[in-house]
């Protein structure tokens, strides 16, 4: 049996503390050192490092061409998104170099491209980054060392798109053993599109149950994952948070003034990703006996980038009174409440499981990340807000008009 020179070969990144690995996002630049260590004298041919980031979907579906034959269709897709390639070593006359015994370390740096898309982990996709190095010995086999590294590209929610509020009406007549049973409705509003984890959604509602039996209203916050090769998708749907409402009986109608639900650990929406995407959306419904159910969806982002202290404004103080107005919810209060702390987060969401769910939380392995993301969001946090004038650029009229309810 050969004796292995090399005691040691690994790949480490720069900036990592304490065991946490340092998270990247689109135009910076990675850093870190490959480390050699040899127990004696070594002939080395090259050192060669790579980087690459992959984006790749994959699923079968099983295909009928008749009652005896069946067959299973393979569809299969990969975008790169990083690609770089660097020599460390490499001899400067004839084919091999000499290193003496000891430790060597090999120094690499790189720059990411402006635009990247979230490491994600999905049961029929993922987005992968690592960095390889391949240690080249004449007449012994090459010797490789591999690092994974966490993208999460910024998704910041303190934008007038994302901070517009969201809203729809949806109808529905029961019906049982084709007698009409009355109509039931359903309004749904919400304060923003853009939300971060740990942060509440606010959820407004009025359910009128013109029915002659009692209905029940529910909301989740679902997570769709979709994958897309040659022409064709595949989804995943899971709820991540959901809540019940009490029953409405026949003939009553009840209001939702901000019913909390809290936003657990999930990972940012993915949208702009040729082969996978991954969207969130609140799914508001009423449960009608002997019909089925009234669903109205309102969309979500799930940003990294959380609420500014004191909002952003973007929406103007007017308008925000106007929403509470338009639910009936008197004074605008004084400050937004801040974004919880992931600790609460975490806690909440394990005794939240625990519970009873008209919306079961599946126990599903894709469903959960690791540290670097909320390490992330936290770099954030504490950043001071950007200046901002304390007078309204577009006051409320002194007479508010009543709105419909979906505007």
């Amino acid at each position: 049996m050969l004796f292995d020179k090399v005691k040691a070969f690994s790949v480490q990144l720069d900036g990592a503390t304490a065991g946490v690995e340092p998270v990247f996002s689109g135009g910076q630049a990675v850093a870190g050192r490959v480390l050699l260590e040899l127990a004696s004298t070594t002939r080395v041919g090259a050192l060669r490092l790579r980087a690459r980031g992959r984006a790749h979907v994959h699923w079968t579906e099983s295909r009928s061409a008749g009652s005896s034959t069946a067959y299973t269709q393979s569809y299969s897709e990969r975008v790169e998104v990083v690609s770089h390639r660097a020599t460390l070593l490499a001899p400067d006359t004839g084919e091999t170099t000499t290193l003496p015994p000891g430790r060597h370390e090999f120094l690499f740096s790189f720059q990411l491209p402006p635009t990247l898309v979230t490491s994600f982990e999905g049961k029929h996709g993922s987005v992968r980054y690592c960095i390889k190095a391949t240690l080249h010995r004449p007449w012994v086999p090459a010797r490789r060392a591999r690092k994974v590294f966490t993208v999460i590209e910024p998704v910041d929610i303190n934008t007038p798109a994302l901070l517009a509020p969201q809203a729809g009406a949806r109808e529905k007549v029961a019906r049982s053993w084709y007698c009409n049973r009355g109509l039931v409705s359903l309004s749904a509003k919400i304060d923003r599109k853009g939300y971060t984890p740990g942060e509440v959604i606010p959820v407004f509602a009025e359910i009128d149950n013109g029915s002659t039996r009692p209905v029940l209203p529910r909301a989740a916050v679902v997570q769709t994952q979709t994958f897309m090769a040659r022409g064709a998708r595949k989804q995943k749907r899971a709820v991540v948070a959901s809540l019940a409402g009490e029953p409405v009986g026949p003939g009553q109608r009840a209001l939702w003034q901000g019913r909390a639900l809290r936003i657990p650990p999930v990972g940012p929406s993915i949208l702009h990703c040729r082969v996978l995407h991954v969207d969130y959306a609140l799914k508001v419904c009423v449960d009608i006996p002997g019909t089925s159910k009234l669903l109205l969806e309102l969309p979500l982002v799930i940003g990294t980038i959380p609420l500014h202290p004191f909002g952003s404004r973007s929406s103007s103080v007017g308008s925000h009174a106007s929403f509470l107005l338009d639910w009936r919810l008197g004074a605008l209060p004084e400050r937004p409440e801040a974004p919880p702390e992931y600790s609460e987060v975490v806690a909440d969401t394990e005794e939240a499981a625990l519970g009873q769910s008209p919306f079961p939380l599946p126990q599903d392995p894709d469903m959960s990340l690791e540290g670097p993301f909320f390490a992330y969001i936290q770099e954030f946090r504490y950043r001071p807000p950007p200046l901002y004038s304390e007078e309204d650029p577009n006051p409320p009229s002194g007479i508010m008009r009543p709105r419909c309810m979906t505007c």
